[in-house]
């Protein structure tokens, strides 16, 4: 089976409609990351951590969203396993032939990326997934505009990494 964008999209369209259908909320995954990082302080703080304002609003806890997460890794290795594709790969091939094969370089790379990115999707009130397909399926203004720069500045970061220029 192909694995086009179309599949994938409509899956993704369905699994939207479901998750408002059934818990009247909107798929998303900033939140779970937030969550998993307060899980691990109360694991190393203890209760403590239940004071903070945050984690008053978004309790430390394994709730959907930690699931959808979970599951979204979970089935990208099912993917690629049935596929045929998968393999253990420390530097992709694309970063080695712009910044040489240090796997050091690509954990740091891929770390900071994350906290940029995890920072980004709490300032902006939500990740890619939240704005990209729950903000605008309802038609939210604001998810608009977030895709515009998600995509634009996503596309400028590729060009100016790997030297290339249209």
């Amino acid at each position: 089976m192909d694995w086009t964008p179309y599949i994938a999209g409509a899956g993704i369209g369905v699994l939207s409609w479901l998750a408002f259908l059934l818990s009247d909320r909107p798929l998303g995954c900033s939140t779970a990351y937030a969550r998993a990082s307060g899980m691990i302080e109360r694991a190393v703080r203890g209760k403590a951590v239940l004071d903070r304002a945050y984690y008053k609003q978004f309790a430390p806890q394994v709730d959907w969203e930690v699931m959808l997460v979970l599951g979204i890794v979970l089935g990208a290795f099912a993917t690629a396993f049935l596929t045929g594709e998968f393999a253990l790969v420390w530097v992709p091939p694309t970063f080695e032939a712009a910044f040489g094969p240090s796997v050091p370089l690509r954990i740091a790379v891929a770390l900071a990326g994350g906290v940029l990115m995890g920072i980004g999707a709490r300032w902006a009130g939500g990740c890619t997934s939240g704005h990209g397909i729950s903000g605008t399926l309802q038609m939210a203004l604001s998810s608009w505009v977030a895709v515009v720069v998600f995509f634009t500045s996503g596309i400028l970061s590729a060009f100016l990494l790997y030297g290339v220029w249209p």
